[in-house]
């Protein structure tokens, strides 16, 4: 895939191009929007805007990283998710009944209970902690740790210098091992 060229085809028009480039980074830009916000729904509903957000931009692009610049109108959609959330909080009905079966369907069969339950809640915890974090640190922890992107593509993003993406790494790495570290067991696997 020659992504310059889908960018250059995409800005005069072609929709097919566009779309290539929707399918090709659709699955990052969800899963950004999903541990930053938290909640399913939001992150698609942020993702999608994102995606229309960046066909409405797409002539604008200046050229560089299409994905730093993505993953910013990805940030912005967030932010909008966020600002929303706060003046009309709402608890989707599907939040608040959990599946069983759903959740039977994710467990290894070759896992041990007792591993599944230890490895669901060392994950639970950590989802937790990282929901805690202030806005700038969990975004800057989810883009590093969980999509491993540099420094340098994590400054772009979110608009913040190097010294201050490092710093907020730092802290919000500090914050989940010190939630990680108050509970009443250590979390091992």
């Amino acid at each position: 895939m020659d992504e310059q060229a889908l960018i250059a085809s995409a800005r005069a028009g072609n929709t097919s191009a566009f779309n290539t480039l929707v399918r090709t980074y659709q699955d990052m830009a969800y899963n950004v929007a999903y541990r930053v916000l938290g909640q399913p729904d939001a992150a698609a509903d942020a993702a999608q805007e994102a995606f229309l957000a960046a066909y409405r931009a797409l002539p604008a692009f200046r050229g560089g990283s299409f994905k730093a610049w993505l993953l910013r109108i990805v940030t912005n959609a967030c932010y909008d998710q966020l600002r929303m959330q706060k003046r009309r909080p709402q608890v989707a009905l599907e939040d608040a009944v959990e599946d069983p079966d759903y959740a039977s369907s994710l467990t290894d069969p070759g896992e041990s209970p007792e591993d599944a339950l230890l490895r669901q809640d060392l994950a639970q915890a950590i989802s937790t902690a990282i929901a805690k974090l202030p806005f700038d640190q969990r975004l800057v922890l989810v883009l590093s740790d969980i999509q491993g992107l540099s420094y340098d593509e994590i400054a772009t993003v979110t608009g913040a210098s190097l010294g201050t993406v490092k710093s907020r790494l730092s802290r919000a790495r500090a914050r989940v091992r010190d939630y990680l570290m108050r509970g009443k067991e250590p979390l091992a696997l």
